[in-house]
């Protein structure tokens, strides 16, 4: 019997969740074809001690040796996952397993690829979680073009070739949403509960704040350039090679005339100009070369097919 539904959860240092997690989760989907795929980030307590005591025959355990991080850890479960259809959720009782049919009956409705949850009435607190997240989530939609409100909720449901295809690495499990939409999906969002936290502590800190940043500057340059990186640093480069030469030819035209140019800083910065604009458009042919290498080696399409229909 095929297996309709897999739920990676990632996991560290989550002892006293876990048996309470267990018991929501296997309470919810009961009745469901499902596997249910915990992979341990490197917890130092008894997670999964407390993950063979009270797990059931569909539930697999992934331990790492060392804790990588959320995104590689989501990356490792989806690679075990063999339904139809993936959820991914945290495993701090955050998430509410009870959401999860009705995720599950939306994506079968066959409109979307992915569905999100919306934590529309968080239990977090208000000026270190929710109004930065406010703020990160506004500068994300606008910049990707990806109209996600809650990009920071782990519970969500793909179809199991989207989710495969993820390629999760780094802390990119916040822009989930974008790499999808990279692969041409359709994207739904729809409201979940949210709990407080009961047991542990967050692993939220303001340090990820750059990380965030970096990563959201990787995404946009996904979002635009991905195929076509020559039309970004080709562009700037001309620019900037353009603006140097106006530069270099108006002190030659000096020199022609007899001035002594020598030593000007507008003539330092026209050279400089000038050997930026090579240096960006030999990155750009650089990156094309990479691109199509990247594509040709792997026997990877620049395009995806959601279906091909024939008729008689």
């Amino acid at each position: 019997m095929m297996t309709e539904v897999s739920i990676v959860v990632a996991m560290m240092n989550e002892e006293e969740s876990i048996k309470p997690l267990l018991n929501q989760i296997y309470s919810a989907i009961d009745g469901l074809s499902y596997e249910l795929i915990l992979v341990d980030d490197g917890s130092s307590d008894g997670t999964v001690s407390q993950v063979k005591a009270h797990g059931n025959s569909h539930t697999k355990v992934v331990e790492f040796m060392k804790n990588y991080g959320q995104s590689t850890a989501l990356q490792a479960g989806i690679d075990q996952t063999t339904g139809s259809y993936v959820v991914t959720m945290d495993a701090d009782l955050q998430n509410d397993p009870a959401d999860i049919p009705m995720l599950l009956e939306l994506i079968k409705s066959g409109k979307w690829d992915l569905v999100a949850g919306e934590r529309v009435n968080r239990q977090d607190g208000m000026l270190i979680r929710k109004v930065p997240s406010k703020i990160a989530n506004y500068i994300i939609r606008n910049l990707t073009k990806v109209q996600i409100k809650d990009y920071g909720c782990t519970l969500k449901i793909f179809k199991s070739q989207i989710a495969k295809d993820l390629s999760l690495y780094g802390e990119l499990h916040r822009f989930i949403p974008v790499l999808a939409a990279l692969q041409g999906a359709k994207i739904h969002q729809v409201p979940v509960k949210h709990h407080a936290r009961e047991f542990g502590k967050s692993k939220y800190n303001l340090n990820r704040t750059f990380k965030v940043i970096s990563d959201l500057i990787l995404m946009v340059f996904f979002r635009k350039y991905l195929q076509k990186p020559m039309h970004l640093f080709g562009t700037l480069g001309a620019i900037t090679f353009a603006i140097g030469g106006l530069i270099n030819a108006y002190f030659l035209v000096q020199k022609i005339q007899g001035e002594d140019i020598w030593g000007k800083p507008m003539l330092l910065l026209g050279i400089l100009l000038l050997l930026g604009g090579i240096q960006l458009i030999t990155t750009g042919i650089v990156l094309e070369l990479l691109m199509r290498t990247y594509y040709e080696s792997q026997d990877k399409k620049t395009y995806t097919v959601r279906t091909i229909h024939t008729y008689s």
